[in-house]
């Protein structure tokens, strides 16, 4: 009985000292947040059902929402990603830079715009090495990438470079649409392959994706694709709130011709008055320090213009030139 009573009042204490300790953390956490230049309401989020029309396309091709697994695959998505804020919210601001470059490629190819969509599933909007190896906006495996036309050696991977991989891309659905006749098959075979979507349908007696057992990834895949269409086309309506003055504006950049070997790339960012660094980040295709340029082989690189140019360096000296900077000066790179 002792023994008893003696676990009965450590219990006891026990729960007093979680409530006392979640008190206080509760208490830290709201000063905390009245410190922060958002308010409380904006912290607080809230999760409930998300309402949605049944007519749902993608590339012009309606999605069948009447099948209950259809509809509750692409509501699995669409919470999914309605919920991960600030992953959306990202992609968000980063489309606002990368859908005006991608989109007058696809426009020039033929291919319906919704496979923008595609690519911010593939990549996140970023050039990311899966891996297994695929690499840069579009994920194409070297192979692949070789086969459509895109150059790869020790010095240069054109899988980083976003517009020639999406001509490349373009150049694969158009040649998937040609064997499928439909884009959402398109799609689920930039996935799993066109000649695994093919066997599939062969051996199920189906046409249609919607019908088809698939590896979970790519039963996945194209509603992943039309979740991240719907947030992006109103992404108020899901609680997803991004500034246009807040959003990742377009680079503003000019194209150097290069005809000749560039034996240091420092040297040669240096010149432009930039930093190795950003001579990278521009042209990610530059896989090393050098460029060795064949006879009649044109390169084209680009080099930041104001106010994607700046270095620390450059605000360092306006800061040693002038007593006071202010930050427009320094936001919009006037140096």
């Amino acid at each position: 009985m002792k023994n008893t009573k003696t676990l009965l009042l450590i219990a006891a204490a026990s729960l007093v000292a979680m409530i006392i300790i979640t008190l206080v953390m509760s208490i830290i956490a709201i000063r905390t947040a009245n410190k922060r230049p958002v308010s409380l309401e904006q912290i607080v989020i809230q999760s409930h059902d998300i309402e949605f029309c049944d007519d749902i396309y993608f590339a012009d091709e309606r999605v069948p929402l009447e099948m209950f697994n259809i509809r509750e695959r692409y509501e699995r998505e669409l919470l999914s990603n309605t919920y991960f804020h600030s992953n959306t919210m990202v992609l968000l601001k980063r489309s606002k830079r990368w859908f005006p470059v991608i989109e007058p490629i696809l426009q020039k190819y033929g291919v319906p715009e919704d496979f923008k969509y595609l690519c911010v599933i593939e990549s996140n909007l970023s050039n990311v090495v899966s891996p297994a190896g695929a690499a840069g906006f579009w994920q194409f495996m070297k192979s692949t990438a070789q086969e459509y036309g895109l150059e790869i050696n020790k010095e240069i991977d054109m899988r980083y470079n976003v517009e020639l991989e999406t001509e490349a891309a373009c150049k694969y659905f158009l040649k998937a649409y040609e064997r499928f006749g439909s884009w959402t098959l398109v799609a689920a075979a930039y996935n799993a392959g066109s000649s695994r979507v093919s066997k599939f349908m062969k051996e199920q007696g189906v046409t249609s994706y919607y019908d088809m057992l698939m590896a979970e990834e790519t039963e996945r895949y194209v509603f992943r694709i039309i979740a991240i269409k719907t947030i992006f086309e109103n992404p108020e309506k899901y609680g997803i709130y991004v500034s246009n003055s807040l959003a990742y504006e377009p680079y503003k950049y000019k194209n150097v011709i290069v005809k000749e070997n560039i034996d240091n790339l420092a040297e040669f960012a240096k010149k432009h008055d930039i930093t190795y660094k950003l001579l990278k980040v521009f042209n990610p295709w530059l896989r090393s320090n050098t460029l060795t340029v064949k006879k009649g082989k044109v390169y084209e690189i680009k080099i930041p213009k104001k106010p994607f140019n700046m270095t620390h360096g450059h605000i360092m000296n306006l800061i040693g030139d002038e007593e006071f900077i202010d930050n427009d000066t320094l936001v919009n790179g006037e140096f």
